[in-house]
């Protein structure tokens, strides 16, 4: 192998590195150069960053109080304007460069503009200086107008530089403010790149979301949009709750753990901003954070996130103490908000953030304003509406406890090696292997699943008889429900697995049937049962799984027929109906389903034919009216079968008037 360090002449001659070899790249060159230092790259995310850039300008005026509206068309060439009715920017010379005007130093120059003293702006978007310039750089045409002191003026650029001098192109005495229009420069990010109006549109639309005061007028030229695009040709963007109407609009029908979101605002400490939130928890735990900082979202969070969880989580525990629960103490920032809806806006006085794209902020203040302006206003929502913050607190024990339980199942599933299913031993399992058309019944006590095994479909009726009552779920611990012998022979024999874990596909049964006597202790096991697959099932009771059956509760003999009814008012109408002249009908009571023939309890209860099953039904949430009853469901089932005897025995009294006939 030769010496690197060898003396090589041919290399010396061909390759002369000497100060000739040094280039400087000036003015906007380096931005064309590599424009990747200044925008991320020349993909789609990068090319929709300059009208980003332009936007945020613009959205830097409206949060200083000097503009109200905002104006984005997106033109029939894939050119956009941008205009707002701001201060304008300055025309006059700059004081530093006296033979140009202050608007081509912006355009022309890097690390120019009027948000480095804090004189013009308190806070803004726009920090660095170069967003402007880097768009006139990367653009292939670009034309400036300025409303300014009731005159108007224009000046085009071409690939960062001037066409055309600043021209004064008359009076505007109704006009006042900035208008961009540019169009990216092929050359940079390719002949086929074209600005999308549905991705402009969304970005226009989050603007007006995050400041309360802005209308930002929509337009696209309808020949660019494509069928089947839903972006509006045009809207006007106006949004008085700003981001509670932002989170309303993202979950749209989506049923929450807790009955009201938590949003509001808050000044900073110190005269630093002000910081803006919207939360909720919904049920599917499909959630989300978007965070922003002066109008800038910022994709990779930071320390306002940090903030702001951390005033969350510390409320939240605090909560639990006071309310004496001592598992409170125990849950992570993952438990509470890894799966929350989370909108967060903060204006804050020279943010630090990581790059020019701002993906990220890491102002090491906003880690203390936004936790001490967030916390007070969580305590106050907490203890105000006891009932919903003891819903969420609840969840949040209920997923650390899953958490706990799935990291002890990972460290079991390394010990044990995969095994084939196994179903419960008392199972009756039918013959046929695929889930359509197939039945299980879940029978109360072994006599009664006897007579249902011998009456029974064997092709396609399975039986599952449980022992007594089972655990009431609502008030139990996931340790408690899970150890839990019935619970676990019900999980094996559905093979579907519970909450985030049940996968539809997986349910061995096409229909899951409650079956118990027709008698108050009937209907406290069924009551239970339901709270079962309600809480730890609910999917398999919205995709119309789970039913109820009806065994009749009397038998009436009127001469050689037999007539079955459901409860006293069944068997009035019948006896009214059947029974003549001086018959005497031979009425019968069922002590329980165990006392009914095979052939009874085929005939009444079970044949396809002949029975009746009620369906078991919980509000859809598509509409806001069915959101509203799917929240008021679950807590009745939590006031109902909580561990709160109070609200049992209240709801008891309540209704005890309309009981006439309490069969104990």
């Amino acid at each position: 192998m030769s010496d690197l360090f060898e003396n090589n002449t041919a290399a010396t001659v061909t390759q002369e590195y000497s100060a000739q070899s040094i280039e400087v790249l000036e003015g906007l060159e380096p931005v064309r150069h590599r424009p990747g230092m200044y925008i991320g790259g020349t993909d789609e995310t990068a090319l929709h960053h300059l009208v980003a850039e332009i936007l945020d300008n613009s959205m830097d005026e409206a949060v200083a109080g000097f503009a109200n509206k905002i104006d984005v068309t997106l033109n029939a060439d894939y050119s956009i304007t941008i205009t707002d009715n701001g201060r304008g920017i300055p025309v006059d010379p700059h004081p530093k460069y006296p033979n140009m005007s202050a608007l081509e130093v912006i355009l022309t120059m890097l690390h120019s503009g009027g948000k480095f003293g804090g004189g013009a702006y308190k806070v803004s978007g726009g920090l660095h200086g170069v967003g402007l310039s880097v768009v006139n750089a990367l653009s292939e045409k670009l034309v400036v107008e300025i409303a300014r002191d009731k005159k108007l003026y224009r000046q085009e650029y071409s690939k960062g530089k001037p066409l055309t001098a600043l021209e004064l192109i008359g009076n505007a005495p109704n006009r006042r403010g900035t208008s961009i229009t540019f169009k990216p420069d092929p050359e940079i990010f390719g002949v086929t790149s074209n600005l999308q109006p549905n991705r402009i549109y969304r970005m226009a639309r989050s603007k007006a979301f995050l400041f309360k005061g802005i209308h930002i007028n929509w337009k696209c030229a309808p020949e660019i949009l494509t069928d089947g695009d839903a972006t509006p040709p045009q809207m006007e963007l106006h949004f008085p709750n700003g981001l509670r109407d932002f989170l309303n609009y993202q979950i749209g029908a989506r049923t929450t753990i807790n009955r009201t979101m938590f949003s509001g605002e808050a000044d900073l400490a110190n005269d630093e901003g002000k910081v803006e939130w919207a939360i909720t928890w919904p049920e599917d735990e499909n959630g989300f954070c978007n965070s922003y900082c002066n109008t800038v979202i910022t994709p990779q969070g930071g320390t306002h996130e940090m903030g702001f969880k951390a005033a969350l989580l510390r409320g939240l525990k605090e909560y639990g103490d006071m309310a004496n629960v001592k598992k409170a103490a125990a849950i992570t920032a993952e438990d509470f908000l890894s799966d929350a809806c989370i909108m967060l806006s903060v204006f804050i006085r020279d943010p630090q953030f990581q790059g020019q794209t701002k993906d990220k902020l890491t102002s090491n203040k906003a880690v203390r304003l936004v936790e001490q302006a967030v916390k007070d206003s969580f305590d106050h929502w907490l203890t105000s509406d006891t009932e919903n913050a003891n819903a969420l607190l609840e969840y949040v024990i209920d997923r650390a406890d899953a958490r706990k339980k799935k990291k002890e199942e990972k460290v079991q599933n390394r010990k044990t090696p995969t095994k084939k299913l196994r179903l419960p031993g008392k199972l009756a399992d039918c013959s046929q292997a695929a889930a359509e058309g197939t039945e299980i019944f879940i029978v109360e006590g072994d006599s009664a699943g006897g007579s249902a095994k011998q009456g029974r479909d064997r092709f396609t009726q399975a039986i599952l008889p449980l022992r007594g009552k089972i655990l009431n779920v609502a008030s139990a611990s996931l340790d408690k429900i899970m150890q839990n012998q019935e619970i676990k022979d019900m999980c094996e024999a559905l093979g579907c697995g519970t909450k985030d874990n049940y996968k539809e596909e997986n349910l061995r049964y096409e229909k899951i049937i409650i079956m118990t006597d027709a008698d108050v202790d009937g209907a406290h096991i069924a009551s239970l049962l339901m709270t079962f697959f309600y809480q730890q099932m609910p999917k398999l009771i919205e995709n119309g799984h789970l039913f109820i059956a009806t065994p009749p509760l009397y038998k009436i003999v009127v001469g050689n027929q037999n007539y079955y009814a459901l409860d006293d008012d069944d068997k009035d109408r019948i006896l009214k109906k059947v029974v003549k002249g001086n018959q005497k009908p031979d009425i019968s009571r069922f002590k329980g389903l165990g006392e009914m023939s095979a052939q009874q309890l085929k005939e009444t209860t079970m044949d396809k034919k002949n029975r009746m099953l009620l369906k078991v039904l919980i509000p859809s949430t598509n509409t806001e009216e069915g959101k509203e009853e799917a929240f008021e469901t679950r807590r009745q089932v939590e006031r109902l079968m909580g561990k709160n005897p109070e609200t049992r025995f209240k709801f008891i009294i309540e209704r005890a008037k309309f009981v006439d006939d309490l069969d104990i």
